[in-house]
């Protein structure tokens, strides 16, 4: 039966996983700054790669809540990473409903975690408001910053209010992809170590 109640250990659990997660979306977003591609394959390389210790720590979430912290805190870190507050809704909403379907399946049923990381990875997008709601702005800032025109361009011709609904159900189907890919991981190196 679930427990309702959060202890400290799960609270530093999330910590960890959290911090663990935005090491992965800082490392791509560096690399952002190479091509502006790289920018908008962020809806298929952050959900696979943040799939294994999402994994590991979907193995570890028994209440609900835990799943919902780590969105809220991931908003703050894009806040205050300079992403501004515009994606932070859309952080936090992915994270309760993917707190609520993973809840659904009591946090052991693995088809609702395949759909409960999907919804999760929705916080990627976060990434893009900037780009799509605050373009000109956005823009401009990236040019006082040093980003030649045709960096511009090639970011504003991937991301744009046409692209976005795409971008959207890529992310998801990576995350639900990346569940299945990071399951197998976790299986196979951390239940055997005796970690998961």
């Amino acid at each position: 039966m679930e427990k309702k109640k959060l202890q400290a250990k799960d609270f530093i659990t999330v910590g960890i996983f959290t911090a663990i997660l935005f090491v992965v979306e800082f490392g791509f977003g560096m690399l952002g700054f190479i091509h502006p591609f790289v920018v908008a394959s962020y809806v298929i390389l952050i959900p696979l790669v943040g799939s294994i210790p999402m994994m590991l720590f979907y193995s570890k979430v028994e209440k609900f809540g835990m799943i919902t912290i780590m969105s809220i805190l991931l908003a703050i870190i894009m806040f205050v990473g300079g992403m501004g507050y515009l994606g932070a809704p859309l952080i936090i909403v992915s994270g309760i409903i993917a707190d609520l379907i993973a809840r659904a399946g009591g946090y052991k049923s693995f088809k609702t975690i395949i759909i409960s990381y999907g919804i999760f990875c929705l916080w990627v997008c976060a990434n893009y408001f900037p780009v799509v709601i605050t373009a000109d702005a956005y823009r401009q800032s990236l040019m006082d910053g040093g980003f030649s025109a045709e960096y511009c361009d090639n970011l504003f011709a991937a991301v744009n209010v046409h692209t976005i609904a795409i971008l959207v159900v890529v992310c998801f189907a990576f995350g639900c992809i990346g569940a299945l890919l990071g399951r197998l991981v976790v299986k196979k190196h951390f239940v055997k170590a005796g970690i998961a």
